[in-house]
């Protein structure tokens, strides 16, 4: 469901461009709002959540589909733990409806998907891999690389009950806001897939916004 924001850019707390194919990972507050906007469209945002105070407990794609009766996110979704508690609710939504059945990009799934070649190109498992290993303050390992969204992603179901990667149904300065329902750790990926059309086959960067307090 589509519904704009009440905050503004020049309000928040601060403001990052993360570039095409990069990782960032960062801490919210509880309370706090957290905005990811797709600077020049069709771009795929792979991104998992953690709470901050007990890292071991993350974003359940299972619970969250469960319990909302719905396939895709959009705004009024609520994320739900693997413990069943509420990490954040989208409070905003310019694009529509966001994918956490497809996973994320490796080399092992390029390597089925597309050719033995792709194998070794640059994806969203290697970001996350880079980023628990330069931030080991978190105790975080690739054990730790479960259920993820891809925010801006469109990923149908066919009748038959398989996922296609479509062209995205995103454009240039859409975004999603969230709400932290706890203090989260947010791991993100900005897709460098050059392979399906999730990205245009063209990454590019996005934007990152918080505000304090907001909730």
């Amino acid at each position: 469901m589509l519904k704009e924001s009440t905050l503004t850019v020049d309000q928040a707390a601060w403001t990052v461009t993360v570039p095409a194919g990069d990782y960032w990972i960062g801490t919210l507050g509880a309370g706090d709002a957290f905005r990811i906007t797709d600077l020049k469209g069709n771009q795929a945002v792979d991104t998992l959540f953690f709470n901050a105070e007990n890292p071991h407990e993350r974003y359940s794609a299972v619970d969250t589909i469960r319990e909302q009766g719905n396939l895709y996110l959009t705004s009024g979704t609520t994320l739900l733990s693997d413990d069943g508690n509420d990490m954040l609710e989208i409070i905003a939504d310019t694009c529509g409806r966001h994918d956490t059945l497809g996973g994320a990009c490796a080399g092992e799934s390029n390597t089925v998907r597309y050719a033995l070649e792709k194998k070794t190109m640059h994806s969203c498992r290697d970001s996350w891999l880079l980023a628990v290993n330069t931030h080991e303050q978190w105790g975080l390992t690739k054990r730790d690389i479960t259920h993820n969204i891809n925010f801006f992603m469109n990923v149908p179901v066919t009748p038959e009950g398989g996922l296609t990667f479509e062209d995205g149904i995103s454009a240039p300065g859409k975004y999603v806001e969230l709400l932290a329902k706890m203090d989260i750790l947010v791991l993100i990926s900005n897709c460098p897939q050059l392979n399906n059309p999730c990205n245009g086959f063209n990454p590019t960067p996005i934007a990152l916004s918080s505000w304090r307090g907001v909730g």
